[in-house]
């Protein structure tokens, strides 16, 4: 079973992974016409393959996606390099700070406070300035071969979306305010073409938190186990 589960992992993580490199490369090289619906639609599927990335890699950092620890951090690392050039040793480090002391102050995912205030918060917790440099950095090399456009609409707003999404479905809506559990989070109503939109899964979170050995393709079979 852990055989079948860890191949599972990783064509899970190669199909995300290419999803977005061909929608990306796609993307960069479309003449498209703000009149066109299909260009916010293609916005809204980026920011969700972009998510994806981060939720594999969230994944690689439970260890989920495959049972060989060299390719189950490599694919981490690559869906972190591509999602924003995260570092992943950095950001398991983190997460693992978030499991083991969930909604206290020693969880770097938690902040005391409104909705855009955690949120700037949250991505000042995670995103460096070196980063932003080498972001922009790309940014200008690619600008020689591709349209700033394109690159704006389905590179740069996305990713920044996706951070949007990540946030509010995986950590503000979970974790803020009071819980009467120890994992200090709650999980939505049971809907999984709904869960698996907004944040694969991810806002059954309660099922995630007392499991975090169940990798995001699986989250549901907790949900329904749950009565």
């Amino acid at each position: 079973m852990s055989a079948v589960r860890s191949n599972i992992g990783v064509f899970a993580a190669f199909s995300i992974i290419s999803a977005w490199l061909i929608s990306v490369v796609l993307l960069m090289n479309w003449e498209f016409s703000f009149s066109n619906p299909l260009v916010y639609v293609m916005i809204l599927v980026q920011m969700h393959l972009y998510t994806g990335l981060f939720i594999t890699a969230h994944d690689a950092m439970h260890g989920t996606v495959s049972a060989n620890r060299s390719l189950n951090n490599f694919l981490g690392q690559v869906c972190t390099i591509l999602y924003a050039c995260f570092p992943f040793k950095k950001l398991h480090t983190k997460h693992h700070e978030h499991h083991a002391h969930v909604h206290t102050e020693r969880d770097p995912d938690y902040h005391h406070g409104s909705f855009l205030a955690w949120y700037f918060n949250f991505i000042r917790e995670y995103i460096s300035w070196w980063q932003i440099v080498l972001m922009a950095i790309i940014f200008n090399v690619l600008k020689i071969w591709v349209a700033e456009t394109n690159l704006l609409l389905f590179w740069v707003l996305p990713s920044l979306l996706s951070t949007l999404q990540l946030f509010y479905f995986g950590t503000w809506v979970p974790h803020h305010g009071e819980h009467d559990n120890q994992y200090q989070s709650r999980t939505q109503d049971k809907n999984h073409m709904y869960a698996f939109i907004t944040c694969y899964f991810f806002g059954y979170h309660y099922e995630h938190h007392d499991s975090p050995g169940t990798p995001w393709w699986r989250l549901w079979k907790l949900k329904e186990a749950d009565k």
